[in-house]
């Protein structure tokens, strides 16, 4: 039983990795041109850029997608003194009492572990060439969008 509980969490973080990732606004490397003065680059996120191209981002399979949603409910994270950080433990159980959901230990724990991967993967993916965490197949309005991107770039 301990494998099968192993997997299932690295699958879901997976899924929160690869979420943290689209959600991500990213910023060029300081050691760019662009970064060194100042350009403007559109500050808007992977997910919103995908949107504007109608590209569906692809998730990788999620084996337990209540754990998930009940995550983005509770908070993917919240605010601390010098920024954000994962969810507390206080932060889960006021949610729990609240809603009058019980949890098992174990879910507890998950909930928390999951939060901490998306925090990091996050911070992560500010980066503009982070790969994304998990590759789905490229459709052909992926590859037509990218083929235009670099034909800007190049032209």
């Amino acid at each position: 039983m301990g494998q099968f509980f192993a997997q299932v969490e690295r699958d879901l973080k997976l899924v929160v990795r690869q979420m943290a990732w689209l959600n991500a606004t990213p910023k060029p490397d300081d050691r760019t041109k662009r970064a060194q003065i100042g350009a403007e680059v559109a500050q808007v996120s992977r997910l919103a850029r995908f949107k504007a191209d109608k590209i569906k981002p692809q998730m990788p399979p999620n084996p337990l997608p209540h754990i998930v949603d009940r995550l983005v409910e509770i908070g993917l994270n919240e605010q601390a003194g010098m920024g954000v950080a994962p969810l507390s433990w206080s932060t889960i159980d006021a949610w729990t009492r609240l809603t009058g959901i019980d949890l098992m230990p174990w879910e507890v724990r998950l909930i928390r572990s999951l939060s901490v991967a998306y925090l990091s993967e996050g911070s992560r993916a500010e980066s503009e060439n982070c790969p994304p965490p998990w590759r789905g197949t490229w459709t052909a309005r992926n590859l037509e969008v990218e083929q235009s991107r670099l034909e800007e770039l190049l032209g």
